[in-house]
């Protein structure tokens, strides 16, 4: 199961809507209004080596995916190629 870090952003509808294109299983975890969530994501935007690129540009990073082999996908258009639909 892959795990969703995002908010409820509009912008975010393209990636939640190639989720459900191919299939995949996703554990949301809110941000917003659950502090733990919150925590969770800052703790993983801190120390994971996929955000650094984004942290450098000034970006927060997300919506991120967390895939259950620990990697994280930040660009959509990766999600095909990774899940293989």
């Amino acid at each position: 199961m892959v795990k969703r870090h995002a908010s409820g952003d509009a912008r975010h509808r393209g990636v939640f809507a190639e989720l459900e294109r191919l299939n995949i299983d996703v554990e949301k975890v809110d941000m917003v209004g659950n502090p733990a969530g919150l925590k969770a994501f800052l703790k993983l935007r801190d120390n994971h080596p996929a955000f650094e690129s984004v942290k450098q540009n000034g970006y927060i990073g997300i919506p991120a995916l967390v895939l259950e082999n620990g990697d994280v996908v930040l660009d959509k258009d990766q999600l095909a190629a990774i899940f293989g639909k």
